[in-house]
């Protein structure tokens, strides 16, 4: 597959202003040598929590920001000494509602970025209401954006990075703050984006998002890829972190628990409740089992968040969270 986005050992930093109590300057790293290749064709999710350096890269590849170190190209073309080859062919996609203008209509919005595009005359009517249709806004164009819902924002989003009719597509946290609904459909309109080929970027923190749209993920904390896999991959990581909570569980069986292969962590919550960490599907059965022979009859159980996660992989590949 030819590659549309190729990474190498990408950093960034950024210089903190000195302040009275703090008189030495210091430094933020975003990016820690990043490497990431992204076919053409292919959605690629960047998952990770918040402060994982996301954001920062997608600002990088979409000619935002300059890299402080390393190489980044898009089609081909280094984001560093060729931005404007790369801008043409690229669109973006911001969660929120940064972009747009809220006392102009949706249709009026578009006009404003097509026209920016150089699209003039009937070929930039046609675009507008073409793009309104497809994202479901066809009859809201002379509606005023300040009177649409987030996830009719958040399509006009997706329609105004769509005017360019770009190659690549950047879509950073598309789905944050939406309904449950409105985030379904614009997974739809995702899907229907990469039936057609596009290349799309996808940031998130949210697993069922990556699974629904992605082919591939890539893990990223504290500015490093933790690895790249299948969205299935992914699923299976988190079920395998399985965690087993009990009420006024004996101090020997915490003790015996503790010692159950599998069982990482032990962990004491509020209310007389103790958390069983697991880091394999079999403790999981171990631990019921000791806890069902041991009396205890107030337990429950349930996934890790991803951020839970993230403390065990990264834990598990000698990395620092």
């Amino acid at each position: 597959m030819p590659t549309a986005i190729e990474v190498n050992g990408l950093t960034r930093s950024y210089a903190q202003k000195q302040r009275r109590l703090r008189p030495a300057p210091t430094e933020t790293v975003a990016l820690r040598g990043i490497d990431l290749e992204v076919g053409q064709g292919e959605v690629r999710g960047l998952l990770g929590p918040n402060g994982a350096g996301k954001t920062t890269l997608v600002k990088i590849l979409s000619t935002v920001l300059l890299p402080t170190s390393g190489r980044a190209q898009v089609l081909g073309h280094d984001v560093a000494t060729q931005a404007d080859r790369i801008r043409s062919h690229i669109g973006i996609v911001f969660g929120g509602e940064r972009g747009l203008y809220g006392r102009l209509t949706t249709r009026e919005n578009l006009d404003y970025w097509a026209a920016l595009y150089g699209a003039t005359g009937r070929r930039r009517s046609e675009l507008v209401a073409r793009l309104l249709d497809r994202v479901g806004l066809g009859d809201r164009g002379d509606m005023q954006v300040d009177r649409l819902s987030r996830g009719m924002k958040q399509r006009l989003h997706l329609a105004r990075g769509l005017v360019g009719g770009p190659e690549v597509l950047f879509l950073d946290e598309p789905t944050v703050g939406m309904d449950p609904v409105s985030a379904r459909e614009f997974r739809t309109l995702v899907g229907d984006l990469r039936a057609e080929g596009l290349t799309i970027l996808v940031t998130t923190h949210d697993m069922r998002e990556a699974e629904a749209v992605c082919d591939r993920v890539t893990l990223i904390d504290r500015g490093q890829v933790v690895g790249t896999e299948a969205p299935s991959e992914v699923g299976r990581w988190i079920s395998a972190y399985e965690r087993v909570d009990a009420r006024d569980v004996p101090a020997s069986l915490k003790e015996r628990l503790r010692g159950i292969k599998g069982v990482s962590r032990v962990e004491e919550l509020a209310n007389g409740w103790t958390r069983f960490a697991t880091q394999e599907p079999a403790a999981v059965r171990s631990v019921l089992t000791a806890l069902v022979e041991g009396e205890v009859t107030a337990v429950r159980t349930s996934l890790p968040s991803l951020e839970d996660v993230y403390l065990e992989v990264v834990g598990n590949r000698g990395l620092t969270v």
